[in-house]
């Protein structure tokens, strides 16, 4: 099941199975919302809308090192950043290995893992935009000072 919302970044569908969120994208798609992805939207616009400090939603985090560093982002408070460096030392994997588990992240925004930034910069994003989108992000939750 899928369900198209229109956010200030452009059109998100999010996609739900078995009773969990287990994809964000950035594209439009036909929209067949199911009470689940009704509730998604709604958090979804509270974000946006800065009402919405935390999303509360069954997520599908994966498995293995990848589902351990979805987990982490997740606890990432709104308006705070790690690095890479940070994560690889919290979960004892490379750096390298964790910015591979960020980029394969098949929910953005809900599991953020446009908090996670480079030791010396931004780092990358993978979502339309690249970093202006992480920079946007980061901005609306209050984090551009750590940008500076």
């Amino acid at each position: 099941m899928k369900a198209t919302f229109v956010s200030p970044l452009g059109p998100l569908t999010l996609t739900e199975e078995g009773g969990q969120i287990t994809a964000l994208s950035w594209h439009s798609a036909p929209h067949d919302p199911t009470p689940l992805l009704a509730e998604a939207i709604a958090q979804l616009q509270a974000y946006f809308d800065r009402r919405l400090t935390r999303f509360d939603l069954p997520l599908h985090f994966g498995t293995g090192l990848n589902a351990q560093v979805r987990r982490a982002m997740v606890a990432i408070p709104l308006g705070e950043t790690r690095t890479y460096g940070d994560l690889s030392r919290a979960l004892g994997a490379p750096a390298q290995a964790i910015g591979q588990a960020c980029g394969a992240n098949p929910i953005p925004i809900l599991i953020p893992c446009h908090r996670i930034l480079g030791a010396q910069g931004l780092g990358g994003f993978s979502a339309p935009g690249g970093v202006e989108t992480k920079v946007w992000l980061l901005k609306h939750e209050g984090a551009a000072s750590l940008l500076i």
